[in-house]
């Protein structure tokens, strides 16, 4: 699905949905999707224009499908599973595919690389902003769970943020480059309103419902945003967000107080080691390197 046709199904999975996505990728996804939507501005909160990057490998919006291939790399015993772009719950692919990378792909690649004998370590090749959170943290703690069965490295390529450092939090060591970045803990959710819009283009939209709150973020979204709805959709996003900080805590030794102070905000380089969300600071061929050394050791010892 590629063009227009993917248009439908990326609006679906950014909008009124819980994402752990980190900011700058949200404003990426908005801008990328606005000009479809009819909008000609996209704005922050504090009324400046947020801007699209072109070329943003940490989202990855390539209208070019990638065709299917082999659910990851082998490099010297080593599986390097691809972790880029958008990531969602499901895209029935073992790898990325139009910008978007799918926890069933990487569960079954991590699963498959756990059982082949051929495998002595696995690699998250991290380069995401982030993405949905439905299907993060049961990968999450799969990888968790398995923890001493076979080496685990996340090696950033640039990014791992929000849901993709959730992921990276769940290895057993995590390195991430000087101008790369590791964190954006946290939730956010997107809502749209545009019952200004409706009313300016003479409109009324009517729902006839079985219950007041069947369908309640699609009515408020046509018909005007509501102080229930934004409080509702608070506790949701509290409630994730404190999942999202646990996990964190517990994968990397940190207190869930020291999570929760960092606001959802993102670390580059050295400064995201020296608050224990990265290992070290390396290139992504020093990391490499350096998990070939400690497999030689091990088979040495």
């Amino acid at each position: 699905m590629t063009g227009p046709d993917l248009f439908p199904s990326l609006a679906q999975r950014i909008f009124n949905t819980p994402l752990a996505l980190h900011p700058r990728k949200a404003e990426i996804a908005l801008a990328a999707l606005a000009e479809r939507m009819g909008v000609a501005r996209v704005v922050r909160a504090d009324g400046s224009d947020a801007l699209a990057f072109e070329d943003d490998d940490c989202l990855g919006f390539d209208e070019e499908a990638r065709p299917r291939r082999a659910g990851y790399d082998m490099v010297e015993g080593v599986a390097v599973i691809q972790v880029e772009g958008m990531l969602v719950q499901k895209t029935g692919t073992l790898r990325p595919y139009s910008g978007m990378t799918g926890f069933d792909g990487l569960r079954e690649n991590y699963l498959t690389a756990l059982e082949d004998p051929s495998v002595e370590a696995i690699v998250f090749d991290q380069n995401s902003g982030g993405g949905e959170v439905a299907g993060c943290f049961d990968f999450v703690d799969l990888i968790h769970a398995n923890r001493g069965r076979k080496p685990t490295w996340a090696i950033c390529a640039e990014c791992a943020y929000s849901a993709a450092y959730a992921i990276a939090s769940a290895c057993d060591y995590i390195t991430v480059p000087r101008t790369g970045g590791v964190g954006s803990v946290g939730i956010v959710t997107m809502l749209v309103d545009y019952s200004r819009a409706i009313r300016a283009d003479g409109l009324e939209v009517h729902f006839i419902r079985s219950g007041e709150k069947k369908m309640l973020e699609t009515v408020q979204s046509y018909r005007g945003v509501k102080r229930d709805l934004l409080e509702r959709l608070q506790r949701d996003v509290d409630s994730m967000a404190t999942l999202f900080h646990e996990t964190v805590a517990r994968n990397r030794g940190l207190s869930v107080s020291a999570v929760r102070a960092q606001q959802g905000d993102y670390y580059l380089g050295a400064q995201g080691v020296s608050l224990g969300l990265a290992d070290a600071v390396m290139s992504p061929d020093e990391a490499m390197t350096a998990l070939f050394a400690r497999l030689d050791a091990r088979q040495s010892a």
